[in-house]
């Protein structure tokens, strides 16, 4: 009949008009929306809608998010290694980078001029970054994550947005409170919170104390 796709246009335009405020009316008028709201107001059960005024109020972001890489570095109150990096400078995270933003500069030993599996310089350029992931993906020790941080825009387009390793380097315990049910699900795997060469040596030290 002609006409009806019109209508069926309107029924869904009043529909969310009225769940917007049935919506809510269940959360309390709230202008931020609740932690136990987050995955029906921002999953695929969302009704209604809902104004956000950014830049003074803002949404969470899921934990599997991704936006420019950073490098994970021990706890700075760590016992035995505060603030060291997880980072082995093995250059897998640079091989598998589509459009090659990284680069490292891997550290020697001052006394004996051999290196090290520290990285001495590491550089990304995000404005190149692609923030797809991968160097995250493939690193053997969990040691770059793609961060929640968006806002990254400034009036210098040449050296600002290139980070170097000071400014990518955050805890440990950063990547746990962003992401803690992937940060446990790579415990597991690795067999437990710490860095793999950490766990390697207190293994050792078990074997060769039995």
């Amino acid at each position: 009949m002609y006409g009806t796709g019109i209508w069926r246009g309107m029924w869904i335009t009043l529909n969310h008009f009225v769940n917007t405020y049935v919506e809510d009316v269940k959360w309390g008028f709230k202008r931020h929306v609740p932690t136990e709201a987050f995955p029906s107001r921002q999953g695929m059960e969302q009704r209604g809608v809902f104004t956000v005024e950014y830049p003074d109020e803002k949404i969470a972001v899921p934990e599997r998010f991704r936006f420019i890489p950073f490098l994970v570095v021990e706890n700075y109150d760590h016992p035995d290694r505060p603030g060291h990096d997880w980072c082995t400078s093995c250059g897998i995270c640079a091989k598998v980078c589509p459009p090659q933003c990284i680069w490292i500069v891997r550290g020697t030993d001052p006394e004996t001029g051999r290196p090290k599996p520290e990285p001495e310089d590491f550089h990304i350029d995000i404005d190149i970054c692609m923030n797809c992931g991968l160097c995250a993906e493939f690193c053997p020790f969990d040691a770059i994550k793609m961060d929640h941080d968006y806002e990254l825009a400034s009036y210098d387009r040449t050296g600002n947005h290139i980070f170097d390793k000071a400014r990518l380097s955050k805890e440990f315990r950063y990547w746990q409170s962003i992401a803690p049910t992937v940060a446990e699900k790579e415990a597991e795997a690795r067999g437990g919170w710490e860095h793999k060469d950490v766990l390697k040596a207190r293994a050792k030290e078990a074997k060769s104390g039995s």
